[in-house]
């Protein structure tokens, strides 16, 4: 069974987070209960809670958008449905075939893509797609809001009459306004209207002369406004119609609701399925908002945060656009407790705050903003100490506050728990308080609990040092500056820098030295070793950092070497095989030249021909018998080399061709040739003299021979003077 006190909750800033997250939810009811999100009790409600929001954020990056969930409210509707003899007006009935129609769409959504959202669609699985109501109700109701005619034979019967007197009244009111004003009676405006009704606009010295129900006056008294005698009578038939209309519109309301009120748990089902839809989707844009995932959860107790973000501080930083430092830390059985010792200012709290706010938004169904390689797991219990604990109300000092909390972790501490304690120990004289706080956190390890705390006592420093699964930490300063660099280092302690922070903030240093004098010379060579070995520690940090990047500079140099020199050595082989390849052909070259020049002496055509003989069997022996098969490999081999051969000639020669046509100038227009003009072909470079010209052909002569060519491929080098 999980559970977290509420003023952990509060602790942590949870509230705040909740708030954050309520602003993305798109309806009222969704808004109001995204406010109650709580850590769940029970793990496998939570695993199924995180997969939901995890499916929702995938939607966003898919092209299977999940459709809107927006509504309007129906809890007055159901509150109305569960009274007898009640009945929803036309609005009521449009926001309940709204709703209808909304969760059947999502539900039917769900259901076709059921194998991208698998969680979702099972968690929608109950809520029954029915059309009925929509039907029935589409029946009644038109799409401007009104009751339609034919939804009874009454209502239809009452609205023709209706629409039948309406005619009469203004045929008698038009014949009316014709007599009275052909006798002068009427003012100007001729008529008006009250209280929906047409009257005449009569001068008020007539008015004793027009027969009908005076219905009032202009505000001079000028005008009395007078419905004729002619409509009276139509006028009040009308109003008994329009009665009965509207007896027999709230009949057919009451019929229709008396319809609906059987379907009031699917309604009530609809409606609270969207808020939770809401609510799931509001997770996940909250989580997309700051690149939050759904990390590995493990069965065992072991946490491990990589890059880890305090959701509330990155939100913030990155409205003012500024850079938000993440943290790794990490939490298992062999590494339980860790303290996080170092100067105020430099991010101890944050980290603290950080790791129990990710935990608690976690165990809530909401995703956390980590490196995806981060694993974490589920506490049954989080207790948590930070912040300023005096009680006004109580009448407690801080101190009495913080011993009644340790009392409170006494009791709940055991190996499925979480404590969380910043500046352990304070509040009461530091040696005293220091020795209750040792003994406080030697309970909790030895009760297998998982803790972080920060503190600047030594003996708890010490403490972690010595214990097996504790362990040292410490936020990293500059060694020169004392500037914080918010980076957390497992393994060591850190110094308080105490007088050096004194010192950067102006204090004499002759008030410095006297401080020193007044407590133990062990305690300030204790906090100076660790002061040292902290710079130390930063100083080796650095140049760890730089020695991995020359490293890796050196890595990718030898592996660019390694790929020159195996290129070189793959030219040089084949440069050696081309090089006794030519020698061996020189060879035979020499010997076949040598034969023939005896030849040419004795003209022995039969020792010429053993001499030939001889040489081939020669090379002959220095061949390797190769079967069909192999000749057909290396064959294909010979053809592949060459495919590839000529591939990287073409690209070489189309390489070749673009930058001439680059670096070509503009062409200039070709001179016309004439007989006795010297010229040469394009790209050659014999230069000839045209003896004749026909037919766009030329005959030049080169002294030595004549040739035809097509004027086109000639090019003028010199033209007849």
């Amino acid at each position: 069974m999980i559970n977290i006190h509420e003023k952990t909750l509060h602790d942590l800033e949870f509230p705040t987070v909740l708030q954050q997250v309520s602003e993305h939810c798109i309806t009222v009811l969704g808004h109001e209960k995204a406010l109650q999100i709580a850590p769940f009790n029970s793990k496998d409600d939570l695993l199924i809670a995180l997969l939901l929001t995890n499916e929702y954020l995938s939607s966003f990056h898919n092209n299977n958008r999940i459709p809107n969930h927006g509504f309007d409210a129906i809890t007055k509707e159901l509150q109305l449905l569960r009274i007898e003899n009640t009945y929803l007006e036309v609005h009521s009935l449009k926001k309940i075939v709204s709703i209808s129609l909304t969760t059947n769409e999502i539900v039917i959504f769900l259901e076709k893509f059921k194998d991208y959202y698998p969680t979702l669609n099972q968690f929608a699985s109950h809520i029954e797609v029915s059309k009925v109501i929509i039907e029935k109700t589409d029946a009644i109701v038109d799409r401007f809001g009104d009751i339609k005619d034919n939804a009874s034979n009454l209502l239809y019967e009452l609205r023709q009459s209706i629409n039948k007197i309406k005619g009469k009244i203004n045929q008698s009111f038009a014949t009316a306004l014709h007599a009275y004003h052909q006798m002068e009676y009427l003012d100007d405006i001729r008529e008006s209207v009250v209280d929906n009704k047409r009257v005449l606009a009569v001068k008020a010295m007539y008015r004793r002369k027009v027969k009908g129900a005076i219905m009032g006056g202009s505000k001079t008294g000028s005008i009395v406004y007078i419905e004729p005698e002619t409509t009276l009578q139509f006028s009040r038939e009308l109003n008994n119609l329009e009665y009965e209309e509207k007896e027999e519109v709230i009949r057919i309301l009451k019929e229709l609701t008396n319809f609906i009120r059987p379907f009031s748990p699917l309604l009530t089902d609809s409606q609270s399925f969207l808020i939770d839809i809401d609510i799931i989707a509001a997770k996940a844009k909250y989580a997309k908002s700051m690149n939050a995932i759904l990390p590995e959860i493990s069965e065992e107790k072991n946490m491990h945060l990589r890059d880890a973000y305090h959701p509330l501080l990155y939100l913030n930083n990155l409205k003012k656009k500024v850079k938000t430092f993440p943290q790794s830390i990490d939490l298992q059985k062999e590494k339980r407790v860790i303290v996080i010792s170092g100067p105020n200012a430099g991010g101890k709290s944050i980290t603290l705050k950080t790791v129990g706010l990710l935990q608690v938004m976690l165990q809530s169904g909401l995703l956390i903003p980590v490196h995806e390689r981060s694993k974490v797991c589920v506490f049954d219990r989080i207790l948590s100490d930070i912040g300023d604990n005096q009680s006004i109300e109580n009448h407690l000092s801080t101190y009495s506050y913080r011993l009644k909390q340790m009392n409170y972790f006494l009791k709940k501490c055991n190996k499925n728990t979480l404590f969380l304690i910043d500046e352990f120990g304070t509040g009461s004289d530091p040696e005293l308080g220091g020795a209750l706080a040792e003994t406080f956190l030697e309970e909790f390890y030895h009760r297998e609990a998982f803790g972080i705390i920060t503190t600047h006592y030594s003996n708890l420093k010490i403490l972690a040092n010595e214990l097996p699964f504790m362990e040292n930490a410490n936020m990293l300063f500059d060694e020169k500056t004392l500037e914080p660099l918010y980076k957390l280092v497992i393994g060591q302690a850190g110094s308080s820098f105490t007088f050096e922070v004194a010192q950067k903030n102006g204090i004499p240093y002759s008030l410095i030295n006297r401080a020193k004098k007044k407590i133990e010379r062990s305690k300030v060579r204790f906090d100076e070793t660790i002061a040292k070995l902290q710079k130390e520690r930063s100083k080796l940090e650095k140049t760890g950092e730089s020695l991995k990047l020359n490293e890796k500079k050196k890595i990718q140099e030898a592996d660019k070497l390694e790929e020159i020199n195996a290129k070189i050595q793959k030219k040089l082989e084949s440069y050696q095989e081309l090089y006794d390849s030519n020698q061996r052909l020189i060879y035979l070259g020499q010997k076949i030249n040598d034969i023939a020049e005896k030849y040419f002496e004795n003209k022995q055509k039969k020792e010429l021909m053993g001499e030939f003989f001889k040489i081939v069997q020669i090379e002959n022996s220095k061949r390797k018998k190769v079967s069909v098969k192999e000749k057909k490999v290396i064959k294909e081999k010979e053809i592949k080399v060459k495919q590839e051969a000529e591939k990287v000639v073409t690209v070489i020669r189309e390489k070749k061709k673009a930058a001439k046509e680059k670096s070509k100038p503009i062409e200039k227009p070709k001179p016309v040739l004439k007989v006795g003009d010297r010229v040469r072909m394009e790209d050659g470079r014999a230069i000839g003299s045209i003896d004749k010209i026909e037919k766009n052909k030329a005959v030049v002569n080169y002294g030595m021979f004549t040739t035809n060519v097509s004027i086109e491929q000639l090019e003028l080098v010199e033209a007849k003077k």
